[in-house]
């Protein structure tokens, strides 16, 4: 989970037999200002046909997708002979109830307009029959019965007609006076004010989704369209892209973790992975002798995702009188406290309401130090080559500060510093060649303690994002008191997935 996937209507549709049309018209804008580029969008030969974005209710498949000058064109089809699901939406198109597409993606490089963005970059996820595109210029072009003849489509033309005899009349006086007041409206907010004399016009405009945010953490009716809202509680509401993608880079820096664990995302409340616990036993025999049977044994791993919750209590009149800066504090403390909520679980978590921490795992082998208190550089060297060498060359250190701090004053037998610094901008530094992880929450070095693990954590510990920061405000609960609480979320599972690939420092003599 750390993008967000974006929703654009379209209309595309797959019948009995085939349909084509017109996913996405280029050069013009959505209902929200944004634009689409040709050549922007990178999407896989084959797509999944979703029904309203719910990944449960997959109703066919897009397997031709091109880009032409009108658009992006597609054409795929129902499986109305397998799937319930398809034949009923089948049947709402015949009659017009659903009449349109949405097309899932994710963004990846985009520039500002006057009203929305221009997307010139995106990879497409999925195509979704939806009842109201966003995009009023997207058409079915043909469809084709089961029989292969073209069943008849309205005109573009003639769809554009019909919306616009539903919109109101405005009279040419109506009409000048309504320009009269936009202009007054732009010159009141052209005009310095104390509440932006801080903040210049090209910085306050923070988009669509950034103005929304903010009208929902001030209580306000929210836009939709403009926000993420998590598909399985409708109620929740997560921040514009900008704001998710600032908060997940927080966890990173407060979770050190998640940048050397194998981190994915799941849409269940638990994961099972199956493993082997034994390989075949097969052994050397001569001509003629009969061959012994042998048999792998297998488990499974469980991982449960859990769920890390608070809330926080703002005064009215703070978010009444204060700008944007009020979400933005309100998201750097979410961050800080989640972020090292999850450092502490992924490292060290063992009770049954948090993720279990690869050091809590039993699983992993020990290495003595062979001294209770001094480090040894020998026992560093001798774990390191203790595991096979596929998941050595992958391997990380991982320590706290005060850990290494120690460990960047010992020498190998020919007295070069197994700590070497880092002379390359994004490189870590490394011990003996592999990079190390500083992680607060390790132990210090002591008696019986396991101040050091090293091991394959893309290969060994796998962490789930069930649901991401999601905030929910509560204006009645403290109204008496003037007060708003904000209830935040997020749920997230981990777990080591192999033991083998890890070896623990013990400062132990036995």
């Amino acid at each position: 989970m750390s993008e967000r996937l974006e929703i654009k209507a379209a209309l595309t549709v797959d019948d009995a037999g085939t349909i084509t049309g017109i996913a996405w018209p280029f050069g013009s804008p959505d209902r929200v200002g944004d634009v689409i580029e040709k050549g922007a969008i990178t999407s896989p030969d084959v797509l999944p046909m979703l029904f309203a974005h719910d990944q449960a209710q997959v109703i066919g498949v897009w397997d031709q997708i091109e880009e032409t000058p009108d658009g992006l064109t597609v054409k795929g089809r129902l499986l109305v002979d397998d799937v319930e699901r398809a034949r009923e939406v089948r049947a709402m198109i015949r009659t017009k109830a659903v009449s349109g597409l949405s097309i899932g993606f994710r963004t990846k490089s985009a520039k500002p307009r006057q009203r929305g963005r221009t997307i010139t970059a995106l990879d497409l996820h999925e195509i979704s029959v939806v009842a109201v595109p966003s995009h009023p210029g997207a058409q079915i072009t043909s469809v084709k019965a089961a029989d292969g003849t073209a069943e008849p489509k309205e005109s573009k033309l003639e769809n554009e007609e019909l919306e616009m005899k539903n919109d109101p009349v405005i009279s040419p006086d109506d009409l000048k006076a309504l320009k009269a007041d936009i202009a007054t409206i732009k010159a009141k907010l052209n005009r310095p004010t104390a509440a932006n004399n801080n903040h210049p016009a090209g910085q306050n405009d923070n988009g669509i989704e950034k103005k929304a945010f903010a009208d929902y953490l001030r209580g306000g009716e929210i836009d939709r369209k403009a926000l993420t809202v998590a598909t399985d509680a409708p109620g929740y509401v997560l921040a514009p892209e900008e704001t998710s993608d600032e908060f997940i880079r927080n966890l990173v820096e407060f979770s050190p973790v998640r940048s050397i664990a194998d981190v994915r995302s799941t849409g269940s409340h638990t994961v099972i992975l199956p493993k082997r616990l034994t390989v075949t036993n097969a052994k050397w025999k001569g001509e003629a002798v009969a061959s012994e049977s042998s048999e792998p044994t297998f488990d499974q791993t469980e991982f449960s995702v859990k769920e890390v919750t608070t809330h926080v209590d703002i005064g009215n009149w703070l978010i009444e009188d204060a700008s944007h800066d009020v979400e933005a504090e309100i998201r750097l403390a979410l961050a800080e406290d989640f972020g090292a909520k999850e450092g502490l679980a992924f490292v060290n978590g063992s009770t049954a309401v948090e993720p279990k921490g690869f050091m809590a795992e039993a699983g992993i082998a020990n290495f003595l130090n062979g001294h209770a208190t001094n480090l040894s550089a020998d026992a560093l060297i001798k774990l390191m080559y203790s595991l096979p060498g596929v998941y050595r060359n992958r391997g990380t250190w991982a320590m706290n500060g005060t850990t290494l701090a120690v460990i960047r004053t010992l020498k190998d037998g020919n007295g070069n510093y197994l700590w070497q610094p880092s002379y390359q901008a994004g490189q870590p530094e490394t011990i003996l060649g592999r990079p190390v992880v500083e992680l607060i929450d390790m132990p210090d070095v002591a008696a019986n303690a396991f101040p050091i693990i090293f091991g394959d954590f893309k290969a060994g510990y796998r962490i789930y994002d069930r649901i991401e920061l999601q905030v929910r405000p509560n204006p009645y609960l403290l109204a008496t008191e003037g007060m708003i609480r904000f209830h935040a979320r997020r749920r997230v599972g981990a777990g080591v997935r192999r033991t083998d690939v890890f070896r623990k420092l013990k400062m132990a003599t036995s």
